[in-house]
């Protein structure tokens, strides 16, 4: 039996909030950006989900899809501070902006086309 990693996060699998399916994403130190695809299940290795268990697979184009935690990722917001999520409506996008926000800091959302910081927006 695997112990997830307890040190880095006091979040239990059970009261993780998972970055929806369609929602745009930038890794925070390699800078590319793609959107979530789902999740894998990792056998081996430390850096994975809170869940202990998996990693987001990340569409970055042409089939391409990466194995990322979401340690790594940013969250992208589109110009009225709402996360981006293909084809969903505003009032979904609002209800996934408010359910992120109440679990990841502010440093972690980050606007379309910036590379810094998003504005609180509230």
């Amino acid at each position: 039996m695997n112990v997830a990693n307890k040190n880095s996060r006091p979040t239990s699998g059970s009261h993780w909030v998972r970055i929806p399916d369609g929602t745009k994403v930038r890794h925070r130190s390699e800078a590319y950006e793609g959107v979530i695809d789902g999740l894998t299940e990792i056998i081996s290795g430390s850096d994975r989900n809170p869940d202990g268990k998996t990693q987001y697979r990340v569409k970055v184009g042409d089939g391409t899809r990466l194995l990322v935690s979401e340690d790594n990722l940013n969250i992208l917001l589109d110009n009225k501070n709402l996360v981006l999520l293909a084809r969903e409506s505003e009032l979904y996008r609002r209800n996934v902006t408010d359910r992120l926000r109440a679990v990841f800091a502010e440093d972690r959302f980050v606007t379309i086309g910036s590379k810094g910081l998003a504005s609180p927006g509230k």
